[in-house]
């Protein structure tokens, strides 16, 4: 997801899983500079899309209703919708490889996933993300095919709702996420929300 950030550690960090998921749980993440420096940030005012609020553009919501041409699929290769998303960046990207290692990881133990669509078996666009309890950290998403993305978004949204999700963290807000109802608020009550989500016991896959 696109991010508004402010740096809060200037060195490298550590990325294994427990100090991820410890860090999300503060409502903290890391990106790479230029330079392919990993930093940990934080966001305020911090986007989140509420799920009882979600909004699917009239457009979008006919193509999903035809139900034609993409086929949508969970965790079905989480490495290269993060690849993915690296590529698709024009202005330079915080992926890395060490990033994609570390997201892997999550991914094989049950923390990271990804929602991806397909065209004529080739992945045309999709998203990844951290699930915590009942929230959701998405991180970055990407299209090779208009409306790709987009149509993972819903599918996500549609996924956390029927399982009980509290929070969707989108880290800040862009035109393109507020069409679907994506708003700012002050990091304190974010992470309000965030200490409630992630008592919850909700389970995505």
């Amino acid at each position: 997801m696109p991010h508004n950030d402010s740096t809060i550690m200037s060195t490298d960090i550590r990325l294994d899983p427990q100090t991820l998921l410890s860090a999300y749980s503060q409502g903290i993440f890391p990106m790479a500079d230029p330079r392919g420096v990993i930093k940990w940030y934080s966001a305020d005012p911090r986007g989140i899309l509420p799920l009882d609020a979600f909004h699917i553009p009239h457009t979008l919501g006919q193509l999903i209703r035809n139900g034609k041409g993409f086929e949508v699929r969970i965790n079905h290769d989480f490495t290269a919708t993060m690849k993915a998303c690296r590529e698709q960046r024009a202005d330079g990207t915080w992926i890395n490889d060490k990033l994609i290692r570390a997201y892997t990881e999550l991914h094989e133990l049950g923390f990271a996933h990804s929602v991806e669509t397909w065209w004529n078996g080739e992945l045309a666009g999709g998203l990844y993300g951290v699930s915590l309890g009942g929230a959701f950290f998405g991180e970055s998403m990407f299209h090779r095919r208009r409306d790709a993305s987009k149509i993972a978004l819903v599918t996500l949204v549609n996924r956390l709702i029927e399982r009980g999700f509290e929070l969707l963290d989108t880290q800040a807000s862009t035109s393109h996420l507020k069409r679907f109802g994506c708003i700012e608020i002050p990091a304190a009550d974010y992470l309000r929300r965030l200490d409630s989500a992630i008592r919850k016991r909700a389970v995505f896959d």
